[in-house]
């Protein structure tokens, strides 16, 4: 394979977000995902499967989902959304909205 058909054949392996789904089931499996391309230390993340798409999980939308479910009012949540504000990552903030109860 020449520069150019490898360049071709090249798909960037973005992981997107959650937050850029309209609706998310708790059911939703998830996985751990280690990655050290690119960065000084290896991190890890949570990314939900949908589709054939992988989505990461903040951890502190893991924290959230945790907190709405222990809380007798959404307890029974099916489904949420994510929204996010901010950009940059110490300036992201994620908010959990229950969906679905």
């Amino acid at each position: 394979m020449d520069m150019k058909e490898a360049a071709e054949a090249y798909e960037n392996k973005r992981t997107e977000n959650i937050a850029d789904l309209d609706k998310v089931s708790v059911n939703t499996k998830i996985e751990p995902r280690t990655f050290k391309e690119g960065t000084p230390e290896e991190f890890k993340i949570q990314v939900a499967l949908v589709g054939e798409k992988e989505y990461r999980v903040p951890w502190s939308v893991l924290a959230q989902i945790k907190t709405l479910l222990a809380d007798p009012r959404t307890k029974d949540m099916k489904d949420f959304r994510v929204l996010k504000t901010g950009e940059g990552m110490n300036n992201t903030k994620y908010t959990v909205i229950p969906l679905g109860l």
